[in-house]
């Protein structure tokens, strides 16, 4: 019988809660020492479940003295400035924001209580003024500055982006509200902002201009989540039972567990960060699974790729700079810094010369999850039975059954709603790929060789399939390309059996006419 095994957070954003419970404790304190003692004005992104609260919270903690909960971590030996601070701490992740009430109403009870706190009567007063003033008349009362936290900033204007007349009167509630802290620099020894997005400056920021932005700071790209070296230090015992559980060993379970949540990159520097939730969820569980997108995933966020017509295959290889990758704004419909922000994108690449990053997927659940979030909105309309059985084609594509997986394939696009399509040509490619993709097989689209580039490869234990699709011309002439320009030459010595695919798209018949199998 296992003597004291691990107790995994999950769900646990109070930092008092976790330490008096005995819940296990990435130390981040070391983090957080050299955060307040180099800085007043912090703004920092990080994707859902990434532990932004309990940053947040180990924060406050901090500030409020209490000092008995960090005994045993690292700052505890850094510092003996344990003095208690007045500590403002509105999370705004908690609420509905349904109708132009909500928000203000929500800071409304936060001014309400501390305003009782502090023998203050200004409930007449707009929020900004009451604000101000709090943050003031808490200084003056106790003789130390004091600290304003602020967690998941934007979930009022994420939460509207169905509602653009919503959304202006909550950026605007925002921006005056935002723009308090400025105005309060005498008075405030530390103020920090937390969310998923950072909505441009001309938007919610512009009166608070002076946030240092921290997201992609190499010295705290590793403030949430978990790296490579705290997941084997703190979580051995868990690992081993992992391990015992699926019958591999210790070294394999790292493995499956880092290609699963491994992959994040919050800087340049490519330090691998966790996914806190899934990797503490698996080790919890003792299994494998998708928990990141079983707590849901924002539908806006494919409208707005469909409304872009991106091309899927792109996001392998996505090229920004920061201020693009670092930049929300409330009007554009620019993906790219959303998927970002939001985890679904991370850094892969950095050239310092051109200051251009590479993005791409961080881990294989992201983009299994993802490509599997879309699927929906690339395939046929409600109600109608798809032919998409990722069983069937799995098996024909394993068993070298060509035939039967085209002709499959070829029933699936018949069933798709073109006519709800701007750009047809595009929407084909993305099905393509999300369906070679989805199949769990080695995919590479738009392969490059020396001669050309063709628009697939896939690969299996015992076959490669090379296809080459036409858009309005024949099948005869995509085989032709295949066989000109050698797409096949890379995989001759490969030892497996290579299969070769032409497939023409019918714009008339919007869907696929005739393929040609060799």
């Amino acid at each position: 019988m296992e003597m004291n095994p691990t107790r995994y957070p999950i769900g646990i954003q109070n930092f008092e809660n976790l330490r008096s419970g005995g819940w296990a404790y990435v130390d981040k304190t070391a983090l957080v020492y050299d955060l307040v003692m180099n800085g007043q004005y912090y703004f920092l992104s990080r994707p859902r479940r990434f532990g932004k609260s309990l940053l947040v919270s180990t924060i406050e903690a901090y500030f409020q003295g209490k000092r008995e909960l960090f005994r045993g971590l690292a700052i505890d030996s850094l510092t003996e400035e344990w003095d208690p601070h007045p500590v403002f701490h509105i999370d705004l992740n908690a609420k509905n924001y349904e109708n132009p009430d909500s928000l203000k109403n929500t800071i409304k009870v936060y001014l309400d209580e501390w305003e009782q706190a502090y023998g203050l009567d200004n409930g007449r007063l707009d929020i900004e003024d009451r604000f101000r003033i709090l943050i003031h008349e808490a200084s003056v009362q106790t003789g130390r500055r004091a600290v304003v936290l602020i967690d998941e900033y934007d979930k009022p204007l994420l939460s509207t982006v169905h509602d653009r007349e919503l959304q202006e009167t909550y950026r605007a509630i925002l921006k005056g509200f935002y723009g308090v802290l400025k105005s309060c620099g005498a008075d405030l020894r530390f103020a920090l902002l937390t969310g998923v997005t950072k909505f441009s400056k001309v938007s919610v920021f512009s009166d608070l201009n002076n946030l240092e932005d921290i997201t992609l700071d190499d010295r705290y790209a590793t403030i949430c989540g978990i790296t490579p070296d705290e997941l084997a230090d703190n979580f051995r015992e868990g690992i081993g039972r992992m391990a015992r559980n699926l019958g591999i060993s210790d070294g394999d379970t790292l493995a499956l567990l880092k290609e699963n949540y491994d992959g994040y990159h919050f800087s340049s520097s490519l330090t691998d960060v966790y996914n806190p939730f899934s990797l503490l969820n698996s080790l919890k569980k003792g299994v494998i699974g998708s928990f990141w997108f079983e707590t849901g995933t924002p539908t806006f966020l494919a409208k707005m790729i469909q409304r872009e017509e991106m091309d899927l295959s792109d996001l392998e290889n996505e090229e920004v700079d920061s201020t693009r990758m670092m930049t929300v704004d409330l009007i554009s419909d620019d993906a790219i810094p959303v998927l970002f922000q939001s985890g679904y994108l991370t850094i892969q690449n950095y050239n310092p010369l051109f200051r251009i990053y590479s993005l791409g997927y961080p881990n294989r659940e992201v983009k299994e999850g993802f490509l599997n979030f879309l699927l929906p909105y690339y395939t046929p309309r409600p109600g109608k039975r798809s032919a998409f059985d990722i069983r069937a084609f799995v098996l024909d594509a394993e068993q070298g059954r060509a035939e039967a997986f085209m002709k499959r394939l070829t029933a699936l696009f018949s069933d798709f709603p073109y006519d709800q399509v701007a750009d047809c040509e595009r929407h084909y490619h993305n099905v393509v790929y999300l369906v070679l993709t989805l199949l769990g097989f080695y995919v590479r689209t738009e392969y490059r060789t020396s001669e050309g580039r063709c628009d697939a490869v896939m690969k299996t234990d015992r076959y490669i399939y090379i296809f080459e699709f036409k858009y309005a011309r024949s099948a005869k002439e995509a085989m032709r390309q295949i066989q000109e320009r050698h797409y096949a030459a890379p995989f001759e010595a490969d030892g497996r059996e290579i299969i070769r695919i032409g497939v023409n798209f019918s714009p008339d018949t919007r869907t696929i006419s005739e393929y040609i199998i060799e």
